[in-house]
C-alpha cells in the first residue's frame, strides 16, 4: 500500500553532526562485492543551527499500538547493522526534549512488516513485534536505537517510519500508554548506499521491484529537512552496517 502525506508540518534542525557533509566509506575500502564509494555517497551539506520546516508525513499502514520500549528492536531478524542517534528538540528554541519517546517501526529485509506479514508477497513468521519500539530520550534529547537497515516493499522506496510523543506512561509489560504526540514521520536513506545494500543476499532475495528515493511519492528531495538521515559506515565493508543520525524538531505547543 501506498502512503501519502499529510499536512501538518514539523521541522528537522540541521545542527552538529546533520550540518556536516558526510563521506561514506571515504577512506574505507569496500569489500570485493560491493562498489566503492563514489561522489554520490555524499550527503548534502546543511547550514548549521537553520530550523528549516518541512511537511509531517503519514504513519502509513502498518503502525501498531502498544509497543515495547527497548533499544534495541531487531530482535532475530536478519541484515545488516543499523545503529540510530536521534535528537529531538524543540522547533522554537532548539532546546533538547527530555523524557521525549521515540517510536520507531519499518519491514524487514523481504518488505514485510511484523503484524503484517504477507503483505510483500512472503510467508515468514510474525510475532507482532519484530522491528518495532521505542526509548525515551536523555536530558540531551537523545534516543538511540539499535535495528538493521530496513528492505522495501511494492510501491516505496526504503524508509523507517518515526513518532514522538511526550509525557508517556511506562507499563508494566515493558510498553507505554498516555501521552501527546508530537509528531509522525519517516526517515530515508541515501540512495547510493541503498544500492550496496539491496545486492546483498539477504536483500537481494526480496523479489519486489524496488522504488528509489527519486520515484517515491513520499520523499521530496528535501534532504535532512525530508528526513534523510545521515550515514556513517561501521566498517570497511557493507555488512558491517552503518550509523544513522539525525537531529529532529518538533512543536511543543
Amino acid at each position: 500500500m501506498t502512503d501519502t502525506s499529510i499536512g501538518r508540518r514539523t521541522v528537522l534542525v540541521a545542527t552538529g553532526a546533520t550540518a556536516a557533509t558526510l563521506a561514506v566509506g571515504a577512506t574505507l575500502p569496500e569489500a570485493p562485492t560491493t562498489a566503492p564509494t563514489t561522489a554520490a555517497d555524499q550527503q548534502p551539506a546543511a547550514a548549521a543551527a537553520v530550523c528549516t520546516l518541512t511537511k509531517e508525513m503519514t504513519e502509513g499502514p502498518y503502525y501498531l499500538d502498544g509497543q515495547l520500549v527497548r533499544a534495541d528492536i531487531s530482535e532475530d531478524k536478519t541484515g545488516i547493522p543499523l545503529e540510530l542517534t536521534l535528537t529531538v528538540v524543540d522547533d522554537d528554541t532548539c532546546a533538547p526534549l527530555d523524557s521525549a519517546l521515540v517510536e520507531i517501526w519499518h519491514c524487514d529485509a523481504l518488505g514485510e512488516y511484523s503484524g503484517f506479514v504477507g503483505g510483500n508477497g512472503h510467508d515468514e513468521p510474525d510475532n507482532g513485534t519484530f522491528l518495532r519500539g521505542g526509548v525515551l530520550t536523555g536530558t540531551d534529547g537523545v534516543a538511540k536505537i539499535t535495528t538493521v537497515y530496513p528492505g522495501w516493499y511494492r510501491g516505496r522506496c526504503i524508509h523507517i517510519h518515526i513518532k514522538v510523543h511526550t509525557d508517556v506512561t511506562l507499563t508494566s509489560d515493558g510498553s507505554f500508554e498516555g501521552g501527546q504526540e508530537l509528531h509522525t514521520g519517516q526517515l530515508f536513506f541515501n540512495e547510493a548506499i541503498t544500492t550496496r545494500v539491496a545486492a546483498l543476499p539477504v536483500y537481494a532475495a526480496n523479489t519486489v521491484p524496488r522504488t528509489t528515493l527519486a520515484q517515491d511519492g513520499i520523499y521530496d528531495d528535501g534532504g535532512a529537512a525530508s528526513g534523510l538521515l545521515t550515514l556513517t559506515a561501521l566498517g570497511s565493508s557493507t555488512t558491517a552496517g552503518y550509523a544513522g543520525s539525525l537531529t529532529l524538531g518538533v512543536e511543543t505547543s
